[in-house]
């Protein structure tokens, strides 16, 4: 069975508490049980930024705020893991050898942030790594890698495909203090070369594309690989 590593972002599961999707991604992901082991790695997303903000404010060290932002993809990653009752390990793991061991039930395995100055979307990649992964997802409030922010820039273009060094490319440079909102952060991007794990990234916003694209193998995005392709269970 394929082992399928998911970065959720917060933005994407836990837009506000009262405004969330974390039902609707419940409900995508019970119906991919059986098709592929999945491991999930949630963001912290505005709340985490909003706890950030003010830790700053207070005058707390960069380190100081990342493990509140940390804190805080901790709980996003227990409402998930409440939302998807007996199809989840029931603990959110803290770790890369907790994710492992958990794993070894068979069990959706969730969890959050690790270390300071390291964002979800590197933790995800050394989890991919660090399990064996097939393919890892970053299911994100955009349908893939641009040349530039297609929020602010009309004419940004859609990669389709990427190689990891374009990756690295692309994203040397971006900021790394406490919140940082990037495409992806430069630790991931040189575990995503070294590791040679393909990655989607994808638009999260609807829960279904998730279930398109490892399911059906019908997907919008942009794939980071040395091939043009993805392993998928479809």
């Amino acid at each position: 069975m394929k082992k399928i590593v998911i970065s959720l972002g917060g933005s994407v599961l836990v837009p506000t508490l009262e405004s969330n999707n974390i039902s609707k991604y419940v409900s995508v992901l019970r119906k991919i049980i059986g098709k592929c082991q999945i491991f999930i790695v949630v963001g912290g997303g505005g709340e985490a930024r909003r706890y950030i903000r003010v830790a700053r404010d207070l005058g707390l060290s960069e380190a100081a705020a990342d493990e509140l932002g940390i804190q805080v993809t901790r709980m996003n990653a227990r409402l998930l893991v409440a939302g998807l009752g007996d199809a989840a390990y029931p603990r959110v793991a803290e770790d890369y050898t907790e994710a492992q061991e958990f794993a070894q039930t068979g069990k959706i395995i969730v969890m959050g942030g690790i270390t300071p100055a390291q964002t979800t979307d590197a933790v995800s990649a050394v989890l991919a790594e660090s399990v064996g992964a097939d393919l890892l997802i970053n299911a994100t409030s955009i349908d893939g890698i641009y040349s530039a922010d297609p929020k602010k820039d009309a004419r940004a273009v859609r990669y389709e495909h990427l190689t990891p060094q374009d990756l690295l490319d692309i994203i040397t440079g971006c900021r790394m203090d406490a919140g940082a909102n990037t495409v992806l952060d430069i630790v991931a991007g040189k575990v995503i070369e070294r590791s040679g794990i393909p990655l989607l990234v994808l638009d999260g916003r609807d829960p279904e594309n998730l279930y398109r694209a490892i399911v059906e193998g019908i997907y919008t995005g942009t794939i980071v690989s040395k091939e043009n392709t993805i392993p998928l269970p479809a």
